[in-house]
């Protein structure tokens, strides 16, 4: 259950729900129980329930009780619509109905079936999961300029692993890629340390801030015209190559800055080359442009 989008109360109650809920999931099999303090049945069951998540401790299951007059956004997204409802979650989804089930002997039965289904760990260890496979997912989306899909793929992994500077990182620089560039921020500027000085997060801060220069376009139309006038003058092409990649034009803006570097790779304190370097790290080191455009570079420096 995702957070962005949402007011501060929903984000607030997003933030509850994955605390209590969500993160134990990932683990154990939490029984999630919808009540009310004016529902006589929920008082009827929530003891029963109590009994079997205890004897069924040790086995990884866990009793989570949301209360609906408190948690009426939780209740909405679950579209509860009578009480006591009650789910079996597991890695953060619904994985069955217990709403049937009101005596204990009915509670231990489904719960057998699914404890022999999935893969719970009790105790709640660690879960073994493979991030690598999903972050290639979103890697390719943004490879293939589809920022959208990238931002929901990784915000998915981020459910999964919310301190993982990789997939911070990715989220924001899918982000950058939609056009969302307020939400990267809001993304970057809600880190604390040392996920903020994490080197792949800094390197999506610097992505955004080129994203950030992105001019008008007037401006940009300008800043081509005064390149094109004056190949000679290193000022109008960096400028213009800057205004390029920060609108989208990242061959334009490669192609202006290789230019710089073999006609004067020592200009401003080699000002072109750095902005590449800067570039690359933007889009991202393993990116198939990126790495096309580095041997160019390396055939200019040192070819």
């Amino acid at each position: 259950m995702a957070s962005m989008g949402l007011n501060l109360d929903e984000q607030k109650a997003v933030d509850r729900f994955r605390k209590a809920v969500a993160e134990p999931s990932m683990t154990q099999l939490v029984i999630l129980d919808f009540w009310a303090e004016w529902c006589g049945p929920c008082k009827a069951l929530t003891p029963v329930l109590e009994k079997v998540a205890a004897e069924y401790a040790d086995k990884g299951v866990v009793l989570a009780k949301v209360n609906v007059d408190e948690e009426q956004f939780i209740a909405s997204q679950f579209q509860v619509r009578s009480i006591p409802t009650v789910y079996a979650i597991f890695q953060g989804q619904p994985v069955a109905d217990l709403t049937s089930a009101r005596s204990e002997s009915q509670i231990k039965g489904m719960l057998d079936q699914l404890l022999a289904k999935l893969p719970v760990q009790p105790g709640g260890a660690e879960p073994e999961v493979d991030l690598a496979p999903l972050i290639a997912m979103g890697e390719e989306a943004l490879a293939a300029g589809d920022g959208e899909r990238a931002a929901s793929i990784f915000m998915q992994i981020l459910e999964i692993a919310p301190d993982n500077g990789e997939v911070i990182a990715g989220l924001v620089r899918a982000f950058i890629a939609a056009g969302r560039l307020e939400e990267a921020a809001q993304v970057l500027d809600s880190l604390g340390e040392p996920l903020s000085t994490d080197p792949q997060v800094e390197r999506a801060r610097n992505a955004l801030s080129l994203a950030q220069d992105r001019p008008e376009d007037s401006e940009l139309a300008a800043l081509r015209a005064a390149a094109a006038e004056r190949p000679a003058d290193m000022d109008a092409q960096f400028a213009f190559a800057g205004a390029a990649f920060a609108a989208g034009e990242r061959d334009a803006a490669a192609d202006t800055l290789l230019r710089m570097v073999a006609s004067d790779r020592e200009w401003n304190e080699g000002a072109a080359r750095a902005k590449l370097l800067q570039i690359f790290e933007a889009v991202g080191l393993e990116d198939p442009w990126v790495s096309a455009t580095r041997r160019k570079l390396s055939t200019i420096l040192f070819g």
